[in-house]
């Protein structure tokens, strides 16, 4: 049976293709798996003079050129039946080959594929993990036509990709954006398979995980079918979830047919480690595939593999994902209220710490993603498209929710760009609708029968402080309230040991350290006199009291200097949030359009 339904969707996909005026063949040989490399082989069909080929410089996903071209070797081109073509070196990441009497062509390379944090190609004895775009080159006047990869992997490996499969080790694409868009797992893995609404999904498990892996499959599951509350229909037919569970990386990738989730195997087995590192995680891949992967900002549509994608949106496409991904999580019965409020408090507490907020709009971090740094100036002078992007994100859904009379909130808003490019999709065929902020306010407009144009440039395009108090009353929740025995002595710098020194790592902008005119670098050496050290600085601290001014004695390029602060106070843990003792009816209201479940008949203890 299974057989018969893989053959009818490969007709399927072969029938929705169209035609085509050439098709590329890949062969991935990986003969040297424990050096981390594969020989790469690209059939080219004849037509073309001059051939241009290329590595993207960035893989999606990730907004940052990574200069994937370094680890290509032994490059070669040669007409079908074997004359060697002169070629040259275009860039850093392409390549232009002469082929005169318009052969076919095939190219040949070896790759180096040693990356797995980067999430774009890891080869080893027990498995390999390919991005197309860390590994097969495309022709640029021939990204759309079909793509085929075969592999040639060790004896008892097994291999998964989203795209459709056409052999044991064999997949087949659309085009190159499918194909840079489908990563395939290949190697030692343990497969769990199952259905929901008629899509299939495979959940491929390299390297083994402190919880059964069964049981993750089944938190998969329901995740996914949770996201039609969220969107109606899905932009996939198959999905592949691929969990590495290791101790050599740490993150996650999106992409429109699976995603690719590493993590500590040991941050499986306790809940508040599953919850927060693994299942936060995989609900955010999810909540990608229609955000980001089914419609995502005009600057990234079509992508340019070879450049910087520039958008003052982004923040819609990671901010927005982050925010809705603990809705899916609640609605999916996956996090209980309380654990997402506790995740709530943190959120806030990180916004309230970071003095960027009040220079740099989320628009303009958007734009400027591609080159932003970390760091002190990352956190004192910028924020961040994901943290403060959730933010913005909270705000839009609020304020579109009172403007509706709580019917149309930003998953309606998701729902509806979404929508847009339903009727273009089809079986194994990919459609991306493209928005812009104009369209993105009409569609506002459209769901709450309001001009968001003058609340957009305040909150959007330009930096703000967002007061969070009202908006929790709105939801019938508030702050605890904060006693003395919760607040700690702050000096507004962080340290870390290093050479022996304890070393200013990040100084927060208007903090006592920053009035004290303290650096990064500054390595510190006594208080009041006294050597401290990275072990006892805490409890040298701890004698003080908030208002009390102490000398500290420091090196600064090699020169002993003494500077004055005066220490302050700020709160040991985030600030909790609660529910408020008798919530009206439209409280509780409020607090289901929001998050899509029931205000708690009976709220938790405080």
């Amino acid at each position: 049976m299974r057989f018969i339904k893989q053959l009818l969707t490969i007709i399927v996909f072969l029938l929705l293709s169209q035609s085509v005026l050439a098709e590329i063949k890949y062969n991935i040989s990986i003969e040297q798996p424990t050096h981390h490399l594969a020989n790469v082989e690209v059939m080219i069909p004849a037509g073309k003079a001059n051939l241009q080929l290329h590595l993207p410089a960035w893989r999606t996903g990730k907004y940052q050129i990574i200069n994937q071209a370094n680890g290509i070797r032994n490059f070669d081109a040669k007409t079908n039946k074997g004359k060697k073509l002169d070629w040259q070196r275009a860039d850093k990441s392409s390549w232009v080959i002469k082929n005169p009497e318009e052969q076919a062509v095939k190219v040949t390379y070896t790759v180096y594929a040693n990356e797995l944090g980067l999430r774009s190609r890891h080869i080893d004895y027990s498995h390999a993990y390919l991005d197309a775009t860390a590994v097969l080159m495309y022709e640029k006047d021939l990204m759309h036509s079909v793509h085929q990869v075969e592999l040639n992997v060790p004896d008892g490996w097994k291999s998964y990709s989203g795209m459709v499969q056409i052999a044991d080790h064999g997949f087949i694409a659309q085009n190159y954006d499918q194909l840079a868009d489908s990563p395939i797992e290949t190697g030692f893995n343990e497969l769990f398979e199952f259905s929901a609404d008629g899509k299939d999904y495979q959940v491929v498990f390299w390297g083994k995980s402190n919880r059964a892996n069964e049981k993750i499959a089944e938190d998969l599951k329901k995740l996914v079918v949770a996201s039609q509350k969220v969107w109606t229909g899905y932009p996939y037919q198959k999905y592949v979830f691929i969990v590495h569970a290791t101790n050599g990386a740490t993150g996650a990738t999106e992409h429109i047919n699976s995603t690719v989730i590493q993590r500590p195997r040991q941050a499986f087995a306790q809940r508040a480690t599953y919850l927060d590192r693994f299942l936060r995680t995989a609900a955010h891949e999810v909540v990608h595939t229609w955000n980001v992967k089914a419609y995502r900002p005009k600057g990234l549509v079509p992508y340019d593999y070879q450049a910087e994608n520039y958008s003052d949106l982004l923040w819609k496409a990671e901010g927005s994902t982050s925010y809705l991904q603990d809705h899916l999580l609640l609605m999916a019965d996956l996090q209980t209220p309380d654990e997402y409020l506790e995740e709530l408090s943190a959120r806030i507490d990180e916004y309230k710490r970071k003095p960027g907020r009040l220079t740099q709009s989320v628009s303009e971090a958007s734009y400027e993603k591609w080159i932003a740094q970390s760091g002190d100036f990352g956190n004192n002078f910028g924020v961040s498209i994901y943290s403060e992007g959730f933010m913005a994100s909270w705000l839009l859904d609020f304020q579109m929710l009172q403007d509706s009379n709580l019917k149309n909130g930003l998953r309606a808003l998701h729902n509806q760009l979404y929508q847009q490019g339903q009727e273009k999709r089809t079986p194994n065929r990919f459609h991306v609708t493209d928005y812009d902020n104009a369209s993105l306010l009409e569609e506002i407009k459209i769901l709450t029968g309001k001009d968001y144009s003058d609340w957009w440039q305040k909150n959007i395009q330009s930096p703000t402080d967002i007061k969070f108090e009202p908006m929790l009353e709105q939801a019938g929740l508030q702050f605890v309230k904060l006693e003395e025995k919760d607040y700690k002595i702050w000096t507004g710098f962080d340290t870390h040991n290093k050479s022996g020194f304890i070393e200013l790592k990040n100084v927060e902008k208007d903090s006592p350290a920053w009035k004290a005119k303290l650096a990064v670098g500054d390595q510190l050496i006594a208080v009041d006199g006294y050597k401290v050290t990275q072990d006892d600085l805490a409890k040298w601290l701890n004698q003080y009291s908030a208002g009390d001014t102490i000398k500290l004695t420091l090196f600064r390029n090699d020169k002993l200097i003494n500077k004055r602060l005066t220490l302050d106070k700020i709160n040991k843990k985030p600030r909790k949030i609660e529910w408020v003792d008798t919530p009206t009816e439209s409280q509780k209201a409020f607090f289901k359009a929001w998050l899509g479940v029931d205000y708690p008949v009976e709220p938790a203890a405080k």
